[in-house]
């Protein structure tokens, strides 16, 4: 049987960061690859005490068909969460809970475009949602990214030169994959430039509650008059990627079409993990459970880069962040960026994911590679980052 698939599908890739975890699960292998929380920073004993106490004492509430806009409690704790950290909440605004901040992104991706619509990208970018708005057939724009965020100009040429653009995708926390953080006045300024041109931000802040340096800067939605900036957050990276639970925030008008979005995809999130996130934000030291979060990721985060400084070649430049989950490495330009990864999973038997995941338009040229310091424990990352040492300083 030969499959005619449709046109949204038949041009998209499998993951190149999965592909690499197949590789990964070879045991002799230390992968950076991932981008999953650490092991350690689970609540697990909390969370089988509160799924114990819901399944005896409301399961059935936990068990059937539920409200597509999300369970009415986490809906109210989450509103009250994104308004006390992150200054999100105007009187236009509505919250809708999500399976995951991967499907506030799709959602916004089906509400908003048409094909060939553009959309306007950090590049690089995180590859989930990249594929998620190729698979709508979109034009993707990728603007150059700086140390303290996209390059505004750049990003302004490009809202110029592209009259139809729907919305402008950004990671303003730790961004995945380079870890940066966007300055407050690049913050403002991407603002201003979508308030001017009467287009729509997407904020996506996965990494926001994982700051263990520095200071916290005001979301952009938090600077949002008009109604233009849709929030996506996450209980993927402070509590379990594997409940699949997430929220967005954006004017009502806007989470009414994505609510009914939702019921096509479907119909609404696993009930059971919203009650038992709802539970643990109310009724257990939220606040006790992401300041130990930001010790461990502040520990490994010191100890990679700790290795690196004695161990890298100094011909590799990495980033510092000061939040987050990731590192982003670059080669000098004589260096072959896609044979160094494959080498280094196949010879030295350390996984790291090759930037051309990442980019934009596919086929760009980067040196760039991206390692994570949050899965692999303390005795990996010192043993795979003298490995990966021993790669840099023998092609460099």
């Amino acid at each position: 049987m030969k499959y005619n698939f449709s046109d949204r599908i038949s041009a998209l890739q499998p993951s190149a960061i999965r592909e690499i975890l197949k590789m990964s699960s070879d045991p002799q292998v230390i992968s950076f690859a991932a981008g999953n929380p650490a092991p350690e920073a689970f609540p697990t004993q909390a969370i089988a005490d509160i799924s114990k106490q819901v399944l005896e004492q409301n399961p059935i509430g936990a068990l059937q068909y539920s409200l597509t806009e999300g369970y009415p409690a986490l809906r109210e704790s989450m509103k009250d969460f994104a308004f006390n950290h992150y200054g999100i909440g105007k009187s236009f605004d509505e919250l809708v809970i999500v399976s995951g901040a991967q499907q506030g992104i799709e959602l916004t991706c089906k509400v908003l475009c048409n094909e060939k619509d553009t959309i306007i990208c950090e590049d690089p970018s995180f590859i989930g949602s990249l594929n998620s708005f190729r698979s709508y057939n979109t034009n993707l724009v990728g603007v150059e990214m700086e140390d303290d965020g996209i390059n505004v100009e750049a990003l302004e040429e490009a809202i110029k030169h592209n009259p139809n653009t729907k919305f402008i995708y950004v990671i303003p926390n730790f961004q995945n994959p380079t870890g940066k953080t966007m300055s407050y006045f690049k913050r403002k300024r991407v603002y201003e430039l979508a308030k001017q041109h009467h287009i729509m931000i997407l904020e996506d802040n996965p990494y926001g509650d994982l700051r263990f340096e520095g200071d916290d800067l005001p979301s952009i939605k938090s600077m949002d008059t008009e109604g233009l900036v849709i929030y996506v957050g996450s209980f993927s990276k402070v509590l379990s990627p594997g409940m699949r639970v997430g929220y967005l925030i954006a004017h009502q008008d806007l989470v009414s079409k994505i609510v009914v979005a939702k019921q096509c995809a479907d119909v609404h999130s696993n009930i059971l993990a919203q009650i038992i996130c709802e539970k643990f934000v109310t009724n257990y030291d939220i606040e006790g459970h992401l300041t130990r979060l930001k010790e461990v990721y502040k520990h490994k985060c010191e100890l990679m880069l700790s290795e690196m400084d004695k161990h890298f070649s100094e011909c590799v430049a990495y980033t510092r962040p000061q939040g987050g989950l990731f590192i982003w490495c670059t080669l000098p330009e004589h260096v072959d960026m896609v044979a160094f990864c494959k080498k280094a999973v196949s010879e030295y038997k350390v996984a790291v994911v090759p930037g051309s995941a990442f980019l934009v338009t596919e086929g760009t040229k980067t040196q760039s590679f991206r390692i994570n310091f949050s899965t692999p424990t303390d005795e990996q990352i010192v043993k795979g980052i003298e490995l990966l040492g021993k790669l840099t300083k023998e092609l460099c």
